[in-house]
């Protein structure tokens, strides 16, 4: 019965500080409802939030769809409304989840299903997972084996035999700790590593900073031209030098094309396919070549993975610090913060936490900022998948590389240690389906560096300028600056010059190492950069800080802060004072005239 409730109005003047949790309603049955809904969400809520999905069954009663479930809808999160009158419950709608209805455990299958199913269904899932993750890892995997490792190695091995193998396990090391830096700044805050520097840094540190960056970008693309260069040389002579750096332009402009990250994610992943199918074929070139290679004892080898002496010894210095030089770019740092929101944006927009209007193939960027469930489900497979493709095929060709030039170069005259004599030993010693292969390998590094080089020189322009040129015509300006040095150096000098500035390009990018690799640092070990946002609260920069047109997000109360602990963070410090001591060595012994 719908009985009117008492009042109990209070007794004189004054206020009741007291009064009856029933004095307020019209009915006691829409009094006692609302309490019983009230307590009935909490309760929910509570579940929720233990068992983070749960099951909402249709309204006949049946069992839901096969795939969906529900979670405990966070903070900022979109919200789905289950449920009628008073006590509608506010849950979100994601994929996982029992098939066919009932409960389940995530991976399709029921709870009462056999150990051993589960344990597969979990490796299945988590194998799958992991697919859809493959790709950036690789794309940045390529500056790793770019025409200037190849150089950098060939002397090394040449040199030093297999001791130096040393330096390209640490470089690889150091690269997969900054990469990850980058990958946790790009997936936090939204930003790359321009972007971030635009938006956080003085705007005179930004512009030195975008200069020392294009520059960066600049001498690796040089590399790449005339890697490319050398190696259609070696594989059809008739082409000339001058021809081949000519030629390193058409195929870049055209693949680059197809390059959409903020388009739809089959063409991305279809235009990452092919770079890993490049890598791969990179990777399949060395295992031929590491097949052909005789009398080479295998404990050599391993032992050169273990600290030595060369690297105290002038000439081994020096190149120890090309190698880490040529391993670690600056240039792929600026990549490796930059390509891990297309995997974010996927994420929230499937589960509907942002709408689809963030991906956009116009020219004007949409700024987006991940939200803390993309952040927690991508950040550790985006940091799996880059260790597996830097740890394994990074490595294994640089180690190839440097195996190959010490088994068959080692104790050879000076001016044969570059690529055109490691191309003929090989040829002459092994056989010349082995110069063959040297040959392709460095041509199709060659041409993946460049691709990658091209877009990270994109995401400079446009992170620390807002460089609004039309894509095609930025990229033409870039390879045209890369490409013209290369010609006249090829048409004046020929082979020494080109592999002098191969040589040279790898120097430069030693000088600039140390002032990309800091802010990086410094802003993973800070809490207001490394502090999940929102874009509905961002606003306008207007400090003297910055770009005053950048969007900067602010910061709310509660925000989830993820900043390096200290442990990463003294690791970082002690990764960027080796890099920097290296470094400024390998310019005292250049200019000394010592080891060059």
């Amino acid at each position: 019965m719908n009985c009117p409730s008492r009042t109990e109005e209070p007794e004189g003047d004054g206020f009741n500080q007291n009064p009856s949790s029933l004095s307020a309603d019209l009915t006691t049955r829409e009094d006692l409802n609302g309490i019983a809904n009230a307590r009935e969400l909490k309760r929910i809520a509570s579940n929720e939030i233990k068992s983070e999905v749960d099951h909402v069954p249709d309204d006949d009663g049946t069992g839901g769809k096969g795939g969906e479930v529900v979670a405990a809808k966070g903070v900022g999160q979109q919200s789905n409304l289950v449920g009628s009158g008073p006590g509608m419950v506010a849950l979100d709608v994601v994929d996982g989840g029992a098939a066919g209805g009932g409960r389940g455990d995530g991976n399709g299958i029921g709870a009462d299903a056999p150990f051993p199913m589960k344990i597969f269904m979990t490796i299945r899932k988590g194998v799958t997972t992991y697919g859809k993750f493959v790709g950036p890892g690789f794309m940045i995997s390529v500056a790793y084996i770019d025409p200037g490792n190849y150089s950098t190695d060939v002397a090394a091995g040449a040199t030093y035999r297999f001791r130096l193998l040393f330096i390209v396990l640490m470089s690889n090391i150091f690269a997969i700790f900054l990469q990850s830096l980058c990958i946790k700044l790009g997936s936090v805050s939204g930003l790359n590593l321009a972007e971030a520097c635009r938006a956080f840094l003085p705007r005179w540190m930004n512009y030195f900073l975008y200069v020392m960056a294009e520059g960066a970008i600049i001498a690796t693309d040089i590399a790449e031209v005339i890697g490319t260069a050398i190696a259609i040389n070696l594989l059809v002579p008739q082409i000339p030098l001058v021809a081949g750096c000519a030629l390193s332009i058409v195929d870049v402009l055209l693949i680059l094309l197809f390059y959409k990250p903020n388009g739809s994610m089959k063409g991305l992943r279809a235009f990452e396919m092919f770079v890993v199918a490049l890598v791969l074929g990179v990777v399949i070139c060395f295992c031929i070549q590491l097949s052909l290679i005789e009398d080479t004892p295998v404990g050599d080898v391993f032992r050169g993975y273990l600290p030595n002496s060369a690297i105290i010894e002038s000439k081994g210095l020096y190149q120890a610090c090309g190698i880490l030089g040529a391993t670690v770019m600056p240039h792929s740092l600026y990549l490796g913060s930059g390509i891990v929101q297309a995997r974010l944006q996927e994420y929230d927009i499937n589960n509907g936490i942002v709408p689809a209007s963030v991906r956009s193939d116009s020219v004007e960027k949409v700024q987006y900022f991940p939200s803390l469930p993309a952040i927690n489900f991508c950040l550790k497979y985006s940091v799996i998948e880059l260790a597996v493709s830097l740890f394994t095929f990074a490595l294994f060709v640089n180690s190839a590389i440097l195996i190959t030039a010490g088994a068959s170069l080692y104790g050879s005259k000076a001016e044969d240690a570059d690529l055109f004599g490691i191309y003929h030993l090989l040829s002459d010693s092994i056989a010349p389906a082995a110069g063959t292969v040297f040959a392709l390998a460095l041509l199709l590094s060659g041409i993946s560096a460049g691709i990658v080089c091209t877009i990270a020189g994109q995401m400079v322009s446009e992170g620390a300028l807002k460089w609004t040129i039309a894509p095609w015509m930025r990229r033409l300006i870039t390879r045209s600056i890369s490409i013209t040095p290369s010609i006249i150096i090829a048409g004046a000098v020929g082979r020494e010059g080109l592999s002098a500035a191969l040589n040279g390009s790898q120097v430069a990018l030693s000088v600039v190492l140390p002032f990309v690799s800091a802010p990086l640092i410094y802003f993973t070990c800070r809490n207001k950069y490394m502090t999940v946002r929102t874009s509905s609260n961002a606003e306008d920069l207007d400090d003297e800080e910055g770009d005053a047109t950048t969007p900067r997000p602010t910061l709310p109360p509660d925000g989830t802060k993820m900043r390096n602990n200290w442990i990463t963070a003294t690791f970082a410090v002690i990764i960027w004072g080796i890099i920097t001591v290296m470094n400024v060595a390998n310019l005292v012994l250049l200019g000394k005239g010592d080891g060059a």
